[in-house]
């Protein structure tokens, strides 16, 4: 069995003070990707850079304190490659790519459109120039498993209130619209496959308004795979009771992958 993790600390020097390190000792992932590190490496504790068991790999922003990803794994991968490529994403630090050799797994902190919606053109940027990477490694006869926070939700099911938020950034229509096309190039929203119907399943929830107390979230962070990797899944999981940060993990069980 191989569990993936994917999970947003929002801050991984806060997330530290909360629990981090002792989440992941009884959680045990033997991959995680975390998203919106918001720390460049030099900046951090040799127990977050080097946990017990794990080999991590980064991928930070150039401004201090933005965006940044992390990958956390048990076993070395025969590949890693930090970003897209594309300087003006990369910058950013948004993309890690390791080559498993059974598959390749990105994890991605998708740029937040803004609440003026000024950032929206540089997300769609991104979400295109991340699905052609992704489909070129199709292409190269590669399984792909992509995860980590898209900042959108799919469908009205995945967040509280859709009604309310159809004209900001999260659940605009081009948003949307950018994960029906995923879906119709083959590749499956894992949770959602194995959970069609699920209602109030969410795993981002704003600070204000008790929204996690009132479950007034969004599903934004995601697992997606290549069909090719359906046959392997054992489950897929929200795991809403773990705190720490305003989004919680999200898992993924193979077996045989």
């Amino acid at each position: 069995m191989l569990e993936l993790y994917s999970w947003n600390v929002n801050g991984i020097r806060a997330a530290h003070r909360k629990g981090l390190l002792s989440w992941l000792e009884e959680a045990g992932p033997d991959i995680l990707c975390l998203q919106e590190t918001k720390a460049q490496p030099d900046q951090l504790t040799d127990d977050l850079l080097n946990p017990a068991g794990y080999h991590t790999y980064w991928a930070s922003a150039q401004r201090k304190g933005y965006s940044g990803v992390a990958l956390y794994t048990k076993t070395r991968p025969q590949d890693v490659t930090i970003g897209l490529g594309i300087a003006e994403y990369d910058d950013e630090g948004r993309t890690i790519v390791a080559d498993y050799g059974t598959f390749v797994l990105m994890g991605a902190y998708f740029p937040n459109g803004g609440r003026d919606l000024s950032r929206v053109p540089f997300k769609m940027a991104y979400k295109a120039a991340f699905l052609a990477y992704a489909n070129r490694l199709r292409e190269a006869g590669k399984r792909v498993i992509f995860c980590g926070d898209v900042n959108t939700a799919h469908q009205p099911i995945d967040l509280a209130n859709p009604k309310e938020n159809q004209q900001h950034t999260g659940f605009l229509p081009e948003e949307c619209a950018w994960i029906d096309a995923v879906v119709a190039q083959g590749y499956v929203d894992i949770f959602r496959e194995l959970h069609p119907d699920l209602t109030g399943a969410y795993t981002y929830w704003p600070f204000w308004g008790k929204s996690r107390e009132r479950n007034t979230g969004w599903r934004i962070d995601y697992f997606f795979i290549s069909p090719d990797l359906c046959p392997c899944v054992k489950a897929a999981s929200i795991h809403a009771e773990v705190m720490g940060s305003d989004h919680c993990p999200i898992s993924l069980t193979l077996d045989g992958a």
